[in-house]
């Protein structure tokens, strides 16, 4: 078999002839066989190799004889030599090809040169006709055909005014001699708008020329016809007669208001059947006619909208019970705007955005018919129903009129910006300035009403009086009662509250008897007074209250500046932030004087008067009256925080008014923590006069203990104080736990426990003073003493009381101590020598039973 060449490779050999040869063919190969994407020169390389390898050495034996390198040197020539040859004709196509690109390219070049020539022969053409058109440069053949036209143009107008003269002339004639407008009505039965528009401009000329020529057919006075000026165009008094028998003013009028009519009955027609090209075309014609005031009221008046809703405007405002309770509970969330409000609120809204796409296809002047639309829809619709709304909210409290009036503007302001949103007759571009100005203008003549001046603040100021009137009535009826006639200088300084307190509670008495206030602005009243409606008829002695009633409460304190801060927002939405300053000052003065005077001074006095009238109690003082004091801070605090965080920045625009307020703000929350103090004080001086009390009942006895009887037994040793210390500490145990809860851990409590273990001290010191003390009795009081220190170590103390403990200490021993110890002491080796006088010492070790001794005695000598 002939050798050959691996499939890979893309050499080809030639195949040996029939007659064998043992020599290898040298292998061929053309330009093809290196373009091929699949040529690899090692495979190349490979099949040269193998194709100078003679069949019998590649099929032989594995053995293989000496290599011989001539078949492969003759190959790798002879593929030299083919390679050469094709570099050749190569090279050859190469030179041809880049000939046949230089004359293409050539000829483009002249074909772009050829074209440039072309276009600018064409623009000198086209600049030499411009010239020739306009004048310039060449001839004036421009201008004259310019002027040309200008002129007939002119000769048309003269024609067509010399036609209409010759119309109107034509048409005055028929009308004052034979009393008739037939070319007219020709004209008007012929349809069209131009045909329309033109017979009204000829009724209109024909009126002014009637006024000129007749005039004694406008000077018509009870039917009596009375001649202005009869001379003019009066050529003969046959024509004076027949124009005499023919009323030109009636019979242009009538045929104008035949015209209208038709033109009106036309453009329905149209609007029923959504002909807005017909619609338009009418809608223009009136408006050239007396300025579309006819078609604009046909049009807003015949809309379905408002007569579907004329019988649904006047119907009165129902509702379910469960809503306006909601509406007028001070403490319930508003339920939102009252449900047929809102209904129509919707229906106008869809109404408005749809009846805007009509508006603007039928109406060329479509901003003036919308701008009406807008008008009608807002005073009559919109503002009907809200009245019967705030009527019927008006009925049920003052609270009831102020969230209904607040829901409504919330809700219609909503409804402006939609429409605004919307574009109206420019949607999808924003909304004309005319069309805002309207609404804005609308929308601010609904609530103008209930705002206007100070109307709207008093109604609130009355609202929130109700309310907390309402809240603290048996606050103030149990106060008053237990306010007492003054018959000191002090107690007279509180009259004024007393005063508030009556006016207050008279106040509200009169507010429900009052014949304006409707059976459920009255359930609503007493119901938040906790009042039945039995004991509405009852006089003010009999209303029953308890303590709880004269007890302050945080919760109330809290409900009420929820329904401040209710109040200060909606004055924000509905007052426009003009007169906020003013408003925010008038509520102010409405929380100080309720909250403050009539809720937290008045409990503040009615604590004072309990601490006055226990300072000479023969009994244990009662102190009950220190718990409302933590109410009254709390509130206090609340009150405050309301003021300064809400009230005041609110009123920053106003720098004279936010003074003002600043002011009494800081004079009531003085006079405040004023009586605050006067209570602390007082209880300090309640508590110490009671120490004194329980420190007298110590017997002579309890420090000179007999320790030798057989009867005493040594009972002393087992007791851990005396009974006059047990209940010193009782009561300050109670005390202090009364005080506590009244002040909560704070420096108001620090202070409080300072002035009275100060107190203490000093009545402990006196007291000691008091007694004889044996070695037995000088044990007794350091354990009284010492139990004393564990109390007032248990207490919120200032550090500066922190010696005062060793001065007690101290004072016990010196009933025990001996003589030598009590000299160091002197010395000043002790505490107290660096803490007391030498001469304070005196006083107790005189009160010693061996005072007398020579060792006490020199000890004496030395004080």
């Amino acid at each position: 078999m002939p050798g050959t060449i691996s499939p890979a490779s893309s050499v080809s050999r030639h195949t040996p002839q029939p007659g064998r040869s043992i020599f290898p063919t040298a292998p061929t190969f053309t330009l093809d066989t290196f373009s091929s994407r699949d040529f690899i020169v090692k495979d190349f390389v490979e099949a040269l190799s193998d194709s100078a390898s003679p069949p019998n050495r590649r099929s032989g034996p594995s053995s293989q004889s000496t290599f011989d390198p001539k078949p492969l040197i003759r190959t790798f020539e002879h593929a030299l030599n083919r390679m050469t040859e094709l570099s050749g004709d190569l090279e050859t196509r190469e030179n041809e090809l880049s000939g046949a690109v230089r004359r293409a390219e050539a000829q483009h070049t002249s074909n772009v040169q050829t074209l440039g020539k072309k276009l600018d022969q064409t623009i000198d053409s086209f600049h030499r006709l411009d010239s020739s058109l306009s004048g310039d440069n060449y001839d004036e053949g421009g201008n004259a055909v310019v002027k040309i036209g200008e002129r007939l143009e002119e000769l048309d107008r003269q024609r067509t005014r010399a036609q209409d003269a010759k119309f109107l002339i034509q048409c005055w004639m028929e009308v004052s001699e034979r009393g008739e407008l037939f070319l007219l009505e020709d004209i008007r039965r012929q349809g069209g708008g131009d045909g329309k528009v033109r017979c009204a401009n000829i009724a209109r000329q024909l009126t002014k020329i009637s006024q000129k020529l007749d005039p004694d057919s406008w000077s018509h006075i009870n039917g009596n016809a009375k001649i202005v000026n009869g001379v003019m165009g009066a050529n003969s008094p046959d024509v004076d007669n027949r124009r005499r028998n023919h009323n030109t003013r009636e019979l242009i009028e009538k045929f104008l208001e035949t015209l209208e009519k038709d033109l009106l009955k036309s453009f329905d027609e149209f609007y029923r059947r959504e002909n807005f090209e017909g619609m338009r075309e009418c809608a223009k014609v009136l408006y050239d006619f007396n300025g579309g005031a006819s078609v604009i009221g046909s049009f807003v008046n015949q809309h379905q909208f408002f007569i579907d809703r004329s019988q649904l405007i006047t119907e009165d405002v129902v509702g379910d019970t469960e809503t306006w309770e909601r509406l007028a509970d001070p403490d319930s969330e508003p339920p939102g705007v009252e449900p047929s409000l809102q209904s129509l609120i919707d229906e106008v809204k869809i109404v408005v955005q749809e009846e805007s796409i009509i508006i603007k296809r039928a109406f060329p002047y479509c901003e003036q018919v919308m701008g009406r639309f807008l008008q009608r829809i807002f005073q009559q619709s919109i503002q009907q129903r809200l009245e019967l709304v705030l009527e019927k909210a008006n009925t049920i409290s003052s609270l009831a009129f102020l969230r209904s009036l607040q829901a409504a503007r919330s809700c219609i302001s909503g409804l402006i910006d939609d429409l605004k949103a919307h574009g109206l007759t420019a949607h999808p571009e924003p909304i004309s300035s005319q069309i805002t100005v309207i609404l804005d203008q609308q929308f601010d003549d609904l609530f103008v009403p209930y705002s206007f001046g100070s109307l709207y603040i008093e109604r609130e100021k009355r609202s929130l009086e109700e309310l907390y009137s309402s809240l603290l009535f048996k606050f103030t009826i149990f106060h008053s009662r237990k306010r007492k006639i003054p018959t000191t200088f002090m107690k007279s300084l509180a009259k004024s509250g007393g005063e508030i307190l009556a006016s207050a509670r008279d106040a509200y008495v009169e507010r429900l008897e009052s014949s304006d206030l409707t059976t459920a602005q009255k359930a609503m009243l007493l119901r938040l007074a906790g009042l039945k409606d039995s004991e509405n008829a009852k006089a003010q002695t009999e209303i029953e209250v308890s303590d709880d009633d004269g007890v302050l409460d945080a919760a109330n304190a809290k409900r009420m500046l929820k329904w401040l801060a209710e109040a200060v927002g909606r004055g924000l939405e509905l007052s426009g932030g003009n007169e906020t300053a003013k408003e925010i000052h008038a509520l102010l003065n409405l929380l100080l004087i309720n909250m403050a005077e009539i809720y937290i001074e008045a409990a503040l006095d009615a604590a004072n008067d309990n601490a006055v009238s226990q300072e000479y109690s023969k009994n244990e003082p009662d102190l009950s009256y220190l718990s409302n004091l933590r109410s009254a801070f709390t509130i206090m605090h609340l009150m405050i925080t309301c003021i300064r965080t809400t009230l005041i920045p609110l009123a920053s625009s106003n720098v004279s008014i936010r003074r003002e307020i600043e002011k009494i703000t800081t004079l009531t929350m003085n006079r405040m923590e004023e009586k605050v103090n006067s209570i602390i004080q007082r209880t300090v001086d309640v508590a110490l006069a009671w120490i004194t009390k329980l420190l007298a009942t110590q017997k002579k006895n309890d420090f000179r203990p007999r320790d030798d009887g057989p009867s005493s037994g040594g009972a002393w040793q087992e007791m851990l104080q005396t009974s006059t210390c047990l209940s010193v500490l009782t009561f300050l145990k109670r005390l202090h736990s009364l005080v506590l809860i009244a002040f909560a851990p704070s420096a108001n409590l620090t202070s409080f426990l300072t002035e009275l273990a100060l107190g203490l001290r000093t009545a402990l010191l006196e007291h000691f003073k008091k007694f004889q003390v044996n070695a037995a009795g000088g044990l007794m009081i350091t354990k009284d003493i010492t139990r004393y220190i564990e109390l007032l170590r248990g207490w919120d103390l200032k550090p500066t009381f922190e010696p005062t403990f060793e001065v007690l200490t101290e004072v016990g021993n010196m009933f025990v101590i001996g003589p030598e110890a009590l000299r160091e002491r002197l010395r000043g080796k002790g505490a107290l020598g660096g803490l007391w006088e030498k001469g304070d010492m005196r006083p107790y070790v005189l009160r010693r039973d061996d005072a007398g001794s020579v060792g006490i005695q020199s000890v004496l000598s030395t004080l």
